[in-house]
């Protein structure tokens, strides 16, 4: 009868380990997604690739070191914290470049998303560093885990 308990602790720990590979929990940073995510919130995360994503997700991108914003006097850690972004996804590979955005040509190149914030006056995003590689998403925003009180 011990076995039971111990085959109900192996199937809860693979099923948390199968989640854990699939998901993650991100906290929101910043006005740059207000207002549909505000900062403090919790998303759940969908672990995908970033050839999957559709215009209009929401996706949580590691920004190339190239593309981070680095105003001056800002530590390493602070750049290191500024590296994952919560960001819409304004265009894929195909698609017209969105106004604002200036690109070399009249579509988003083979590779390459633009992404903006939902808050346009407090986002650093696709207008400020341009095209995003594809392989820099993380994954795309499920739901948010917790709303503001």
């Amino acid at each position: 009868m011990i076995w039971l308990p111990l085959a109900a602790t192996a199937v809860a720990a693979a099923w948390l380990e199968w989640l854990r590979r699939r998901h993650l929990v991100v906290a929101v940073r910043g006005p740059s997604m207000a207002p549909t995510y505000h900062h403090g919130d919790r998303v759940l995360v969908r672990r995908r690739s970033g050839r999957r994503l559709r215009t209009g997700q929401v996706a949580v991108v590691d920004l190339p070191e190239r593309l981070r914003p680095m105003p001056d006097g800002v530590s390493l850690e602070e750049s290191l914290r500024n590296r994952r972004v919560i960001k819409r996804v304004a265009a894929v590979p195909g698609d017209r470049v969105p106004f604002p955005i200036e690109g070399p040509g009249p579509v988003v190149p083979s590779g390459c998303l633009v992404l903006l914030g939902d808050n346009p006056d407090g986002s650093g995003d696709s207008r400020q560093y341009g095209y995003v590689p594809v392989d820099a998403v993380v994954g795309v925003v499920v739901r948010p885990l917790r709303t503001r009180s």
